[in-house]
């Protein structure tokens, strides 16, 4: 159970130099101490940002009444890290957390070396559509079996704003997935790993919209080495992708203008408040996390008005495939460091609480009614 400890704005990033100056990085705390997740006092506190200006939009999100929902959710919890709001204050606090929720065990001249690279967003992840009513609608589009077949195509390009992550295989399926990608979520392992996993099923990159927004997020220290080469347009120096070079992943289409990083406070909230596993309190706590594809969901139900969630997990779903490119048979993989019944039943909350739509359907076949 999460000690409730009240949110607290913090209202200035930077620290005075003298301060700065006395201030050393703590020792890294050995995670392999914790048997199972460890609770700190400041473990429900999170940074946020100034109040978000004045909503227009009457439906959206932000107006839901839902008891459970409002008091879980933070509609200014700071969503993004970059090199002025990281401290030594801030460091030692974020130390007590595992990575992607933290700096537990990581060396603080390895990660603030990409960290001081990470350029200050220059304008929202979205913005309302010239002549719209103000309001943002976005979706969400996963890789779920249930896609295939599905005809969602049309309806996910009309979106606004359309989310994809991982993979996001398109030639081939856009009837079934659209054609549209205006923001891309991913880590070092997603991003490099879909060319050998998926190359048999057609897939060569990442989409390549034109002003297509990159997310990254941190899962560990090989996140922030595939940051510094990719900002200093560089080889990878050291880790896993040594000698790799990052910016060819992104087809040219890479700008640090549109490139965001996920803060770790937003992502602990999100496990805190909406995911938090069981598993947890196991000996494999350190690596159990949410999905990069419900950290996709969490990021649009904070930045847009209106979400639709397509190929995300439902109650049937053990008559799909694994995922909607699938040519052969296949059945859902449950990995240990994911709780995926938890996501589905989450997903599923949500939507029944009008907090977002889930695309769902039934053992004939007809997708059900919101």
């Amino acid at each position: 159970m999460i000690r409730e400890v009240k949110a607290e704005v913090k209202k200035n990033d930077q620290m005075s130099s003298s301060t700065l100056e006395d201030e050393t990085p703590m020792p890294p705390l050995n995670r392999s101490v914790y048997k199972k997740l460890p609770v700190w006092d400041f473990e429900d506190v999170y940074t946020q940002d100034a109040p978000p200006k004045h909503m227009t939009c009457a439906r959206s999100l932000r107006n839901n009444k839902d008891d459970w929902f409002k008091e879980a959710f933070l509609p200014n919890i700071r969503l993004f890290m970059h090199k002025d709001n990281i401290n030594m204050s801030e460091w030692n606090r974020l130390s007590h957390f595992t990575s992607p929720f933290g700096f537990m065990g990581l060396q603080y001249n390895d990660v603030m070396e990409a960290v001081k690279l990470i350029p200050i967003p220059k304008e929202p992840l979205i913005v309302p559509k010239p002549g719209s009513d103000g309001c943002v609608s976005c979706a969400v589009v996963g890789l779920g079996g249930i896609l295939n077949g599905s005809k969602m195509g049309k309806e996910i390009d009309a979106h606004d704003y359309v989310f994809r992550m991982n993979g996001a295989l398109i030639k081939g399926h856009e009837e079934d997935v659209g054609t549209r990608t205006s923001v891309y979520v991913h880590t070092a392992h997603s991003i490099t790993s879909s060319r050998g996993s998926l190359k048999k099923y057609g897939y060569t990159s990442i989409p390549d919209d034109k002003g297509i927004k990159h997310v990254m997020f941190a899962e560990g220290i090989r996140d922030y080495q595939w940051m510094t080469g990719l900002l200093k347009k560089e080889r990878v120096a050291a880790g896993q992708y040594r000698n790799s070079r990052p910016w060819t992943y992104y087809n040219d289409h890479f700008d640090e203008r549109r490139f965001y990083v996920l803060h770790p406070d937003f992502l602990r909230y999100i496990r805190n408040r909406f995911l938090r596993s069981q598993h947890l309190n196991g000996r494999f706590w350190a690596i159990v996390r949410p999905t990069n594809g419900a950290f996709t969901i969490f990021t649009a139900l904070h930045v847009c008005d209106i979400v639709s969630a397509y190929g995300f997990m439902t109650e049937d779903y053990r008559n799909y495939n694994n995922y909607y490119y699938d040519t052969d048979k296949t059945h859902v993989i449950f990995f240990i460091n994911h709780d995926y019944n938890l996501e589905r039943d989450t997903w599923k909350k949500l939507h029944n609480t009008k907090v977002m739509k889930l695309y769902q359907k039934t053992g004939t076949g007809e997708q059900k009614k919101p």
